[in-house]
């Protein structure tokens, strides 16, 4: 029975011949020159390619399992990437060999300097060749189909890659290989609505490559690794579109990072910003929004308040929101909503007699921000008229 501390030596060796700094230079050259068919083929993609299933194999060595349903994607994109680039699967499933004989040759020797037992290397290579044989049969149907039955639809592979890349975790390392894209400094989400905001997104990432994209879950990702230039935001800016922006992240941690960036676009949409807006400068914002459980019980609380405002409620609420907006500058929220300072005054007084939330408190202001912009966006979704409540006194000024 092999122990534990055995099978971390195994794989710890495994690793440190994977991350050997010559190793994949001279595997590629092998690779290149004893297969004809995909010496034409860039080096930079066939390393991409091949540390990718490296990073996989010794995974997969690391838990003793076979491959995982990610793992098996990217090598079906493979199996699609070569099939387009005309490259036969015998010539493809040739250089696997070449690279894998090369790989384990060199971990077979340098166990041999280290004293580790011939038998535990025999063990892992046996336990490789059932991860390997799952992926040559997944290779060989990607390849087949593709060159079957053509390409996919326009931007189908983008899709798919960018839904695996946002999964995280070893998916999306596996996704990044396949994409090209460099995770040096970590990578950059940006979201934006379907319609104009997509096309301006798409056209500013088209102009600043490399970049990944495609309508996903009914939004426009990107993913890109770098900072978006100032030109993705004036565009958006000018189209008065709002895009979300989270990151920078590794690859494996793009799945909360695309959850960001979708923050980021509902706080921005919330207070009615335009151009790119990263989730840090709007962090309050978004953990409010993101709280709509929070927001039914504000709405809730509040509904007598509502309901004693009359038809004046919208009015109300959205005094209270710009004025808050404007940095409690009634100046600046009467000109934005075209009414005189006082009507800004006497509303927000309102608003706080009925509520009796002191919107002049820093916890308060949060809650009557939140509480307006919640009436608004309810009023909005079910335009019903608020409910009349029959005054037992002359209305006060304050609720005009």
């Amino acid at each position: 029975m092999q122990s534990g501390d055995d099978w971390t030596a195994v794989v710890d060796l495994i690793e440190r011949v994977v991350g050997e700094e010559e190793l994949l230079p001279s595997v590629i050259a092998g690779v290149r020159a004893m297969v004809r068919e995909v010496a034409a083929l860039p080096p930079s993609d066939m390393t991409g390619h091949t540390r990718a299933l490296l990073v996989a194999a010794t995974r997969a060595l690391a838990a003793r399992r076979g491959p995982t349903e990610a793992e098996l994607s990217f090598v079906e994109e493979l199996g699609v990437t070569r099939a387009r680039q005309g490259i036969p699967i015998e010539a493809v499933l040739a250089a696997v060999h070449v690279a894998e004989r090369a790989i384990w040759s060199r971990a077979r020797d340098v166990a041999r300097a280290e004293g580790l037992s011939a038998d535990r290397l025999l063990d892992a290579r046996e336990l490789y060749d059932d991860w390997a044989e799952a992926v040559r049969a997944r290779l060989i149907t990607s390849h087949r189909a593709t060159r079957a039955g053509g390409d996919p639809p326009p931007g189908g592979r983008d899709a798919a890659i960018l839904r695996r890349l946002l999964q995280g975790g070893s998916a999306a390392a596996l996704a990044v290989a396949e994409a090209g894209l460099p995770v040096t400094g970590g990578l950059r989400v940006l979201v934006a609505r379907p319609g104009e905001g997509a096309a301006v997104l798409e056209r500013a990432l088209r102009e600043h490559p490399p970049a990944l994209f495609a309508l996903v879950d009914d939004l426009m990702v990107g993913v890109l690794p770098r900072a978006p230039s100032a030109r993705v935001s004036e565009a958006g800016s000018a189209a008065g579109t709002a895009i979300g922006l989270a990151g920078p992240a590794e690859p494996e941690e793009l799945a909360p990072v695309h959850r960001l960036a979708i923050a980021a676009l509902v706080a921005a949409e919330s207070t009615g910003r335009t151009g790119v807006t990263h989730i840090a400068d709007v962090a309050s914002l978004a953990a409010i929004a993101g709280r709509a459980d929070l927001a039914a019980v504000l709405l809730d609380r509040h509904m007598p308040a509502w309901a004693a405002l009359g038809p004046n409620a919208e009015p109300v609420a959205r005094a209270v929101a710009a004025w808050l907006e404007a940095d409690r500058d009634v100046t600046a929220a009467a000109a934005g909503l075209f009414v005189h300072p006082n009507t800004v005054r006497n509303r927000v007084q309102r608003f706080a007699e009925v509520t009796g939330i002191d919107p002049y408190t820093t916890f308060g202001a949060v809650d009557a921000w939140w509480l307006g912009r919640t009436w608004l966006a309810q009023a909005a979704s079910s335009p019903v008229q608020p409910i009349r409540r029959e005054p037992s006194a002359p209305s006060s000024p304050a609720s005009r």
